[in-house]
């Protein structure tokens, strides 16, 4: 009986957490057959590699709990880092702490702005989330390369690349804000009211309009605070590539989903959160990491990432099940 009773704890225990356990098992693999995945500076790479995707999954991570979706994300990003290189060019002679305000303000003006248009149309006007952000994600990529006329933004002054290229002591500037970010909505999401609101509309929209939240508020709310997230996004990694341009973060909103579904954050709303996302976050960075290691073509990662998403599709079903 107590023998039964142990095998049903852990069948349950590997049910609820198959990400983690995946994750530990994954790592240990790549400790035994990858050549130097367990150097130090290799393991601080995988860190400097999640980081931006961590940014954007973690605005995602608010949508998809919100029972939403937001393909624009890797757009927003590039039509943000390129007015961040833009108008910091504007001031050749920048110190850092203006270059930060120029970050911030472009990351906060353009992601916001792009969010606020995403959660008036399918908040305010019932768009689906789908075809909201897919005319979006065209609309920002669109700008981009008309701002630009297709041409990088180059010349920005080195106080620009503090972000994405400069390190805190030993600990890589991204790596801060990433741990500091995930911090910060891992205390919205699972200690305040509004967090709770998020998973409330999630599960079941018209119980939570019963229950009076505002669900068309959070709605807005969580589609902007993607939109800061992914502008934030985009001017690290202009900060680190110290240019502009409008090709930047192409695939990011497929990176960031993954992240966010292969983690156990239900697709359809309701249920995860920022823990089952940190997860995803790793398992896909270890596996382009070892992939590189071990001289794999950038194709065949591509290719591994889709076949990332679709585990994590039939593994959150047969959660449902």
């Amino acid at each position: 009986m107590k023998e039964k009773t142990a095998t049903n704890k852990f069948s349950a225990f590997a049910r609820e957490n198959t990400m983690l356990l995946f994750l530990i098992v994954l790592f240990l693999l790549a400790l035994v057959f990858v050549p130097r995945f367990a150097n130090a500076g290799n393991l601080k790479n995988v860190l400097i590699q999640i980081s931006i995707n961590a940014l954007i999954a973690t605005g995602m991570t608010f949508v998809i709990l919100s029972d939403g979706i937001d393909l624009s994300v890797g757009s927003v990003a590039a039509l943000s880092g390129i007015a961040a290189a833009a108008l910091i060019k504007l001031f050749p002679d920048a110190n850092i702490l203006l270059s930060m305000i120029v970050i911030l303000a472009s990351a906060v003006l353009v992601g916001g702005l792009c969010g606020f248009f995403n959660g008036f149309f399918i908040a305010k006007l019932n768009v689906p989330p789908f075809i909201a952000t897919l005319a979006m994600m065209n609309v920002a990529r669109g700008l981009a390369y008309v701002f630009t006329d297709a041409k990088p933004i180059f010349g920005l002054p080195e106080s620009f690349g503090w972000v994405g290229l400069r390190s805190v002591g030993v600990i890589p500037v991204t790596i801060i804000l990433m741990v500091l970010i995930i911090a910060i909505a891992y205390v919205i999401l699972s200690k305040t009211c509004f967090g709770r609101y998020i998973y409330a509309v999630g599960s079941n929209k018209e119980v939570a309009k019963l229950s009076g939240i505002n669900v068309t508020k959070i709605k807005f709310i969580v589609y902007m605070i993607c939109g800061i997230l992914a502008g934030l996004a985009g001017v690290v990694l202009a900060s680190k590539l110290q240019n502009g341009q409008a090709t930047a973060a192409t695939g990011y909103e497929l990176n960031a989903i993954a992240a966010v579904a292969m983690g156990g954050t239900s697709m359809s709303g309701g249920r995860g959160g920022m823990i089952q996302t940190i997860f995803g976050l790793f398992v896909i960075g270890i596996i382009n990491n070892a992939l590189s290691l071990l001289g794999v073509s950038s194709y065949w990662q591509t290719i591994a990432m889709g076949v990332i998403i679709l585990m994590a599709v039939v593994i959150d079903q047969n959660k449902k099940d």
